[in-house]
């Protein structure tokens, strides 16, 4: 068997916010043992018997941030895919371009496993079992869901209803054929759902062979599988050492009909089923959930970072780096981080994802980025800005370069803080260490490298009369992002 475990790292983790943003989605948010979520789903995936490849659905802007990723991971040996999108299409059309791929390199028969980057699971050996069984029953033709045996009447997960099918036996454990899926269902349904032991929480990870899924798309949702194959035709192709990357044509895979794969594909299909499972799961959809992945103390707060909790009970409290103080409080979460304060109560947890909402509407940064923002070549904060000036820490990576560029708006003052740099500025290529700097004019043309082998830190202040991120004119850059 050659399995295939297909990580979708996408979405905008709105009811995260603000540890989530647009451009540092729900993947990337950090636990206390310093695995990121996408690291602890590769590794979920790479860890299962037998596997030698591992493919992972992205947009293409988060690439870098993803490779940083897997590069601190060391455990990880296998080849690796990436399919970017220049923009979300929703599951299905993410997972006809893996599938397609998959078959297209591997054959019809490689079996797919498709996890999403953003759940925890807890019990990693009853979910390589389940993965095993699922994968026995995607051999013979089947689409497999893992369904999560509920423990209390959820309403924020939607519900599989499976029943006995004896063909659905192997020689590592039982499946059910589907009869149907329930979207989210009221209180009362759900604990009739919970009581009657033959439903399960949809998990949203699947299990098929690539050509079953073709199959199954050609009968259901032939036009998004057509797209996709244009698509994929017309992409570019690039390999690296232990890297494929494939970056999806703009305009063609702005064709391919927006839909998720469970309405697409999943609830028509009449071979669909499912493989009950205990393995820890959750898909962190809150506040409130995330923060009961944190050991309590005696008044049932739970404190990540620091913080300083008097006479209050049943309260989350993150900060990434202030110190955060609650008194006389009860059900409350308190997330802080460098620029933007949450304080919700826990019975609105869900409700936050109206503030990203909110920010995005009326274009404020703090729905879309930190005040650190990851680039290709390294980082920079914004330590301080005005109406004509702005500051900013900037570090590069050991051998990254920025683009050469030149700004219309604004001159830039570089002061190195740590590190080696190489710097063209006009046509003069200077080389300055720490505690030296140069003055870049408007319109002149400039670079920073570092050629050291440490982190690059400079602090760089930025005056002009407009001073936003689109004043850069990028000459020539080594990350693809001049035409």
């Amino acid at each position: 068997m050659n399995l295939i475990p297909t990580i979708l790292c996408g979405g905008s983790g709105s009811r995260l916010w603000p540890e989530s943003r647009e451009m540092h989605p729900k993947p990337f948010i950090r636990f206390g043992d310093g695995e990121s979520l996408l690291q602890k789903a590769i590794l979920r995936g790479a860890t299962l018997p037998h596997v030698k490849n591992l493919m992972i659905g992205t947009n293409r802007e988060l690439l870098f941030k993803i490779e940083d990723e897997i590069k601190d991971l060391d455990q990880i040996q296998q080849s690796i895919t990436f399919i970017l999108e220049p923009c979300g299409r929703n599951t299905a059309a993410a997972i006809a371009s893996a599938s397609l791929q998959t078959m297209q390199t591997y054959g019809k028969e490689a079996v797919l496993l498709v996890l999403p980057a953003d759940h925890i699971i807890k019990d990693q050996v009853s979910f390589a079992e389940a993965v095993k069984t699922a994968a026995e029953l995607a051999e013979k033709g089947n689409l497999v869901t893992f369904g999560i045996k509920p423990d209390s009447p959820e309403i924020g997960y939607g519900y599989i209803e499976g029943e006995t099918d004896a063909s659905l036996c192997t020689s590592s454990g039982i499946g059910l054929r589907v009869t149907r899926f329930v979207e989210k269902p009221t209180l009362a349904k759900a604990q009739e759902y919970l009581e009657s032991g033959r439903f399960f929480w949809n998990s949203g990870m699947f299990c098929f062979t690539a050509g079953t899924m073709l199959e199954q798309m050609e009968q259901h949702c032939p036009e998004i599988v057509t797209t996709s194959r244009e698509c994929l035709e017309r992409s570019a192709h690039s390999q690296a050492r232990g890297f494929t990357k494939i970056e999806l044509d703009d305009d063609s895979f702005n064709c391919v009909p927006e839909d998720s794969i469970d309405f697409a594909v999943m609830e028509k299909s009449d071979n669909m089923v499912v493989v009950p499972c205990e393995i820890g799961w959750s898909d962190i959809g809150s506040w409130s959930e995330f923060g009961d992945l944190t050991l309590p103390d005696t008044n049932s707060n739970r404190i990540e970072g620091e913080a300083i909790v008097k006479n209050s009970k049943n309260c989350y409290v993150k900060s990434n780096g202030n110190v955060v103080a609650a008194v006389g409080v009860e059900n409350l979460i308190i997330v802080d981080t460098a620029d933007a304060l949450l304080v919700a109560d826990k019975g609105s947890s869900q409700e936050v994802k109206k503030v990203f909402e909110d920010l995005k509407r009326k274009g404020h940064d703090a729905y879309k980025f930190h005040r650190t923002i990851s680039r290709p070549w390294g980082t920079y904060t914004v330590l301080d800005e005005g109406k004509l000036f702005k500051v900013k820490r900037i570090e590069v990576k050991p051998g990254a370069m920025l683009s050469l560029q030149k700004h219309h708006h604004r001159c830039e003052h570089w002061v190195i803080v740590q590190g080696t740099a190489k710097v063209i500025n006009g046509d003069r290529e200077l080389i300055l260490k720490r505690n030296e700097s140069t003055y870049i004019q408007t319109e002149d043309q400039h670079r920073l490298e570092n050629i050291g082998k440490d982190l690059l830190v400079l602090v760089e202040v930025q005056v002009g009369n407009y001073l936003g991120e689109d004043d850069i004119v990028r000459l020539q850059d080594v990350y693809g992002r001049v035409s």
